[in-house]
């Protein structure tokens, strides 16, 4: 008996400490005062959160859409962007251009760890077109791709002369190192690598091919172009409106809550004194 005692003046200890003294305030919470209050909160709150969220989505759809609108462009000769000793045109990613020229069979590789338009893994299989004669500066073009283990003597060549219509891309300044140097497979596509196995120069750049050539499957370009900083701002400005907003409902709801507290935890506290001093006054 006497620890049962003990543990019931415990529990009692700990009501009179952690909960009386928020008692009155969980009361007023809860009345029909404030029940109103906390709905318009709620709604409000979240459908400055929703709307914001969708702003946000609307940001970067639009920031999307203006990155393929390039991609979409009329074609335009290659040498219009950029020259064979020009750096490349940063802001021209994605543009579709035309070459008109012959193969440089003999220049054809693999770039390995590619995709195709489905998302599979494979190969790239690359050969430089010259830019107008056989002599004149040559531009890698990715004719297509392959799955992963094909082998180079088992991709159809490429010869004659041909025009081209692809996607301008900048080429790869890192990547790993080749591992295997002689054989045709990179493990990136960059100028440096390529100059070495044609005696033509060569675009600071490549082309991925609209229409694969030699049955080969369609490449996915590996670079979109970039959209300006300012581009679909007025979405994103109006996302962090919405959240402001949310924030100042709910903090207009908490500035009410508790003067409503405060107003009842005064009244509370005045009641009770007034029976203190009616108890002590009476005879």
């Amino acid at each position: 008996m006497a620890g049962r005692y003990d543990r019931c003046r415990v529990l009692v200890k700990w009501y009179d400490q952690m909960v009386a003294p928020y008692a009155g305030e969980v009361r007023v919470w809860w009345s029909p005062r404030l029940l109103g209050a906390h709905l318009l909160a709620l709604v409000c709150v979240s459908a400055a959160v929703g709307l914001g969220v969708w702003q946000l989505h609307a940001w970067h759809v639009h920031r999307e859409a203006a990155q393929r609108d390039l991609t979409g462009a009329a074609p335009v000769p290659i040498d219009d962007l950029i020259g064979p000793d020009d750096p490349f045109p940063g802001d021209q990613v994605g543009r579709p251009v035309t070459i008109r020229g012959s193969w440089v069979g003999a220049g054809t590789v693999l770039v390995s760890d590619r995709t195709d338009t489905s998302g599979d893994r494979g190969l790239w299989v690359v050969t430089p077109l010259t830019n107008g004669g056989t002599d004149a500066a040559a531009v890698p073009v990715v004719r297509g791709w392959v799955p992963a283990g094909t082998d180079a003597a088992a991709v159809p060549p490429a010869t004659g002369d041909a025009e081209v219509v692809g996607w301008l891309q900048p080429a790869d300044s890192g990547g790993a190192a080749d591992a295997d140097p002689s054989d045709d497979v990179l493990p990136a596509l960059r100028t440096a690598d390529l100059v070495q196995r044609v005696h033509q120069d060569l675009y600071d750049g490549y082309v991925v091919a609209e229409q694969p050539t030699s049955g080969l499957q369609p490449a996915m370009l590996d670079r979109l172009p970039d959209t300006g900083t300012f581009t679909a701002l007025r979405n994103f400005l109006y996302a962090l409106e919405w959240w402001v907003f949310g924030g100042f409902a709910l903090f207009l709801w908490w500035r009410h809550v508790t003067e409503v507290t405060a107003e009842e935890a005064a009244i509370e506290a005045a009641a009770r004194s007034s029976q203190e001093d009616d108890v002590a006054s009476a005879p």
